[in-house]
């Protein structure tokens, strides 16, 4: 694993609360231009929502890979106590996945639930990256932080609420469509 002392001086810093002070696609582009290639080839295996079965050989990435893996799991578990449905025995509990989960199934905003994962995310990138920030895992790290900023910066309150409430309408149209549908029928018996 070679050390990117350039590439890195070169990068701004990312800050969770802040605008992203360059988009992920050109980190790539700027990282194309230093890294080796077997480096820049598990940029491929970096997403937000990776597949977990698959192992990339990447100490970090596989890591981070089995956090959100167990983080997800967790939710599930939280969502199913929730909803009172029988939960998901098979669990693989890791670093503070569970407490994640649970905080953000506390949250009555939908938006606050997935503003508190991607905080628990960007402190589990950190803490995987250590604390040698010239190594491609600090690169890796610096590229999810980059993917979490813009997935925050889509976020948007006003239209999420409209969405909501244009779904809401559209289900309650059917329920009530659905219940005329069987008091009419009730009628006709």
């Amino acid at each position: 694993m070679g050390s990117y002392y350039y590439l890195v001086a070169q990068l701004p810093s990312l800050i969770y609360e802040q605008s992203p002070p360059m988009s992920s696609a050109s980190f790539l582009e700027l990282a194309g231009s230093f890294m080796k290639k077997k480096d820049l080839e598990l940029f491929s295996q970096l997403a937000l929502d990776a597949d977990y079965t698959k192992t990339t050989g990447c100490g970090f990435i596989d890591k981070y890979r089995n956090w959100e893996f167990s983080m997800r799991q967790n939710l599930g578990v939280q969502r199913a106590i929730k909803l009172k449905r029988e939960a998901p025995v098979e669990t693989n509990f890791r670093y503070d996945a569970a407490a994640a989960a649970s905080r953000a199934m506390d949250e009555t905003s939908p938006l606050e639930g997935e503003l508190i994962l991607d905080k628990a995310r960007w402190y589990v990138i950190d803490d995987l990256a250590g604390n040698d920030i010239f190594t491609r895992d600090y690169l890796y790290s610096y590229y999810l932080k980059l993917l979490l900023i813009e997935r925050r910066e889509a976020f948007n309150v006003d239209k999420g609420f409209s969405e909501y409430k244009s779904l809401y309408a559209s289900i309650l149209e059917k329920h009530n469509e659905s219940k005329s549908e069987k008091e009419s029928q009730g009628e006709h018996a």
